[in-house]
């Protein structure tokens, strides 16, 4: 009997045990038995701007467009950014379809096709359209990641930020007096060996593109120090370096950046659980660089921004973020103070943005 008993518990031991080790960390998913106290935010308490946004206008309807505004004001987002604009007949449709019913709340960005920067004088041709971008309604330049990372030109070589062939569309964003919001690399430990000390591991599991090992990627370091020095040499260009520079783990050396580049500015857009984890030195840095700082989000996704305002306003302990793969740790408020909360909602983007309908925020105290 007792020989019986033991050898049944033993087996429920050893089923327990191989569930165990059958479940993955993808599928581990503890449910936290903090007691604290919860205060979600689902509506921001100024209204905003998102300077990172992206929508597809070619196949947007009047409907999508109004879907798009009615989520909008439930959470009190006065204008979206969309980056994705294009450039020429395909700039002047999406301001259309965005502006036409709604001409207040979007601002539309253009963009460059710089897979053409081997044909002879790219840069000023590149000027000249940018230009007339702009008197079509733009009111800034997108840089994605290609360049610095993916583009190559013809003769097979990787096309650095800062190449010399691109300093007419600068100089140009600079006398237009629109900002260039530029993404340039991605997390660093995209570079790293993807092993067990690895903190973008998950991610990297799931997505194994990402990974930038490849010799044809430039290091992380070398892909970062090219768009600052893209930021020295434009220094009347004002640049928006996307996702807290890929240095919200390093806030002090984004910091001194911010400092020593009066041109440079950032956004949160994709970083935010960098910020939410480190309460006590991202508030402090926000403080300390409140004008320099931006609202962005980057996926459209109304049901993920109510974790913005919570990690921007309020002081909760122990929430979560909304995709685990960017961070499996948890989020902290930093209870920003009420003026450093409306320039980073709006006030900032009013300064360096043109075409924005400042009736639509507070006035500026």
């Amino acid at each position: 009997m007792i020989r019986s008993c033991f050898a049944a518990a033993l087996a429920a031991m050893i089923s327990i045990s191989a569930i165990a080790q059958e479940m993955s960390f993808e599928e581990y998913e503890p449910k936290s038995t903090l007691v604290v106290p919860q205060n979600p935010v689902s509506r921001a308490k100024y209204p905003f701007i998102d300077v990172h946004s992206h929508q597809r206008t070619s196949r947007m309807s009047e409907a999508d467009v109004a879907a798009v505004v009615a989520a909008m004001d439930a959470m009190n987002m006065a204008v979206m950014v969309n980056l994705s604009g294009g450039s020429g007949e395909s700039l002047e449709a999406g301001i259309a379809t965005l502006q036409g019913p709604h001409p207040k709340r979007f601002v539309v960005f253009a963009n460059v096709d710089l897979s053409k920067i081997d044909e002879p004088g790219f840069g000023e041709a590149a000027a000249r359209q940018l230009e007339r971008d702009v008197r079509s309604g733009a009111a800034g330049l997108k840089i994605y990641k290609n360049l610095g990372m993916f583009l190559t030109d013809a003769s097979g070589r990787r096309v650095p930020t800062d190449d010399p062939r691109l300093d007419p569309i600068w100089r140009k964003a600079g006398e237009l007096g629109i900002p260039v919001l530029i993404h340039t690399g991605e997390p660093a430990p995209f570079w790293q060996p993807v092993d067990r000390s690895n903190e973008r591991w998950l991610e990297l599991q799931q997505f194994p593109n990402r990974r930038r090992d490849d010799p044809k990627f430039a290091s992380f370091e070398r892909t970062m120090a090219e768009q600052h020095e893209l930021f020295r040499r434009h220094p009347k260009t004002t640049f928006i370096s996307a996702h807290l520079g890929w240095m919200g783990n390093d806030l002090a050396r984004l910091g001194a950046l911010l400092d020593e580049i009066p041109n440079m500015y950032t956004e949160i857009g994709a970083v935010l659980a960098e910020l939410g984890r480190q309460p006590r030195a991202a508030r402090a840095f926000l403080i300390e660089h409140q004008d320099r700082v931006l609202f962005g989000k980057d996926s459209w996704d109304p049901a993920q921004y109510p974790v913005y305002f919570r990690v921007l306003e309020s002081a909760d302990e122990y929430f979560d973020y909304y995709r685990r793969r960017h961070a499996h740790w948890k989020m902290y408020g930093l209870d920003l103070p009420d003026e450093v909360l409306r320039k980073i909602y709006y006030e900032n983007a009013l300064r360096i943005m043109p075409g924005i309908d400042r009736s639509l925020f507070p006035a500026s105290r």
